[in-house]
């Protein structure tokens, strides 16, 4: 993964580089507070200005500069006026300069703050020397005490360690728990979920990396605790239904055993084959039913021609209707192709017209259509059979429901389950309804596939 595009990584770069402006600017006002008012000593601008004439009536201009070198190691930057020109070159701001002539004609001591809040002080002092002369001192220092610039860096550099110091704990504090706090939460969850609790979740709200972690570890728990409530669920059902016709194929196993005419016995034999057929056909449709309820693992989706297979669901379904009297109807006509599984689009057609022939009276007619509405393929199973209770349809698709009316009839209550989860692993709708004029209507609705 690149750096640059994690956001955790650029919220760590700006946090740290406020914090370091921070620290420049902060260490810088402090530091130049804590030299104005926390130093001892102050310059006394009247001894100063003694010394600068004593040095320059012993030394002459050599003298002077020496003292001045001095001076300016200390933080000073001064020297002497006479007779309004300096004595030795000094370095002082245009607007000093400026106001210098006003300041020398006074002709009195001044000790002047020409910028409020800089911390600059400018001092002019009159002082008469040994040869009867009047000079005048102009000095200009960066605070009102005597400090070498050697001092004031190291004082500079010992608030700015500090502040970085104590910002830096600050924010590496606030990340470290911004961090640690959802892979706390990650870590319990993950706990909860070992020790058998799979409704736990993470539930970290944010945009950075770790909240989408979170956000992938609760969809990933969802999923594991709808797998594991699924097959649970199954696994009750299916011994559930499971227990009537093995209790019925032991029964017929046992009369058989008991019975001493062979032709009866024959006859019991036959009833376990149907019996274990029946087994056969409900296991099988469990498994199916568990796959799609699963999400369909690995299902490979392929382009189908979805005409084809009605017609080819008709052609399998001639022989049980004819078997049941009935007579099927199909109109197949419509180009439609969808995208999915040609296998379990097949076995849903398979269960919607056999659900339908299963229901048809003899004489009856099943309706099989398919045609286009709005961009979908939509799938007509009409049967003329009992119907099903208004109150019931909307439990027709649940697993394992026979409706009220289906009590007699043979089945377990998954063909239409199947369908349902067909039709959701298609990104399609399956709906029923009865007909005004008797029977049930089932309609299967199929997004189709683009054009290739």
């Amino acid at each position: 993964m690149n750096p640059f595009k994690s956001s955790l990584y650029w919220r760590l770069l700006l946090w740290f580089c406020a914090v370091n402006l921070l620290v420049l600017v902060l260490g810088g006002f402090l530091t130049r507070r804590f030299v104005e008012y926390t130093t001892a000593v102050e310059i006394d601008w009247s001894a100063l200005a003694q010394s600068a004439d004593q040095a320059y009536e012993q030394g002459g201009a050599d003298g002077l500069d020496a003292w001045a070198a001095r001076q300016r190691r200390e933080g000073v930057e001064a020297t002497l006026f006479e007779d309004g020109q300096p004595l030795h070159p000094i370095r002082l701001p245009p607007s000093i300069w400026r106001s210098l002539p006003s300041m020398l004609a006074a002709d009195r001591g001044l000790v002047l703050r020409p910028w409020r809040g800089m911390g600059v002080y400018v001092s002019v002092q009159p002082v008469t020397g040994a040869d009867g002369r009047l000079r005048q001192l102009v000095a200009i220092s960066r605070s009102h005490t005597r400090l070498r610039p050697q001092t004031r860096e190291k004082i500079l550099l010992g608030v700015q360690l500090v502040l970085s110091l104590l910002f830096i704990g600050l924010v590496g504090w606030w990340v470290a728990r911004s961090v640690a706090k959802p892979v706390q939460a990650l870590r319990e969850a993950t706990r909860r979920m070992a020790a058998g609790e799979l409704s736990a979740r993470v539930g970290h709200a944010g945009r950075d990396e770790l909240a989408q972690l979170a956000g992938d570890f609760d969809a990933m728990a969802e999923r594991i605790e709808a797998l594991v409530t699924h097959d649970r669920r199954v696994l009750q059902d299916l011994s559930h239904e499971l227990r009537s016709p093995l209790a019925r194929l032991q029964l017929i196993l046992d009369l058989a055993r008991r019975s001493e005419d062979p032709a009866r016995a024959g006859r019991y034999f036959e009833q376990a084959e149907q019996e274990i057929v029946r087994l056969d056909r409900m296991a099988g449709e469990m498994l199916a039913l568990s796959r799609l309820e699963g999400g369909l693992p690995g299902m490979e989706r392929e382009r189908v021609d979805l005409a084809a297979l009605v017609r080819d669901c008709a052609a399998r379904g001639q022989l049980e209707a004819q078997a049941h009297g009935v007579r099927l109807r199909v109109d197949a006509t419509a180009t439609a192709c969808v995208s999915g599984s040609a296998m379990l689009l097949e076995r849903a057609l398979d269960n919607l017209l056999s659900n339908a022939l299963k229901f048809s009276p003899a004489g009856g007619e099943v309706a099989l259509a398919l045609h286009v509405e709005a961009g979908r393929a939509v799938v007509r199973v009409r049967d003329h059979g009992p119907g099903v209770p208004a109150d019931e349809l909307a439990s027709l698709f649940r697993p394992f429901f026979r409706g009220s009316n289906a009590a007699r009839a043979e089945g377990h209550g998954l063909g239409l389950a199947i369908v349902r989860r067909v039709a959701d692993a298609h990104g399609g709708e399956v709906a029923a309804a009865n007909a005004a004029d008797g029977g049930l209507e089932v309609r299967l609705e199929l997004p189709l596939a683009a054009p290739a």
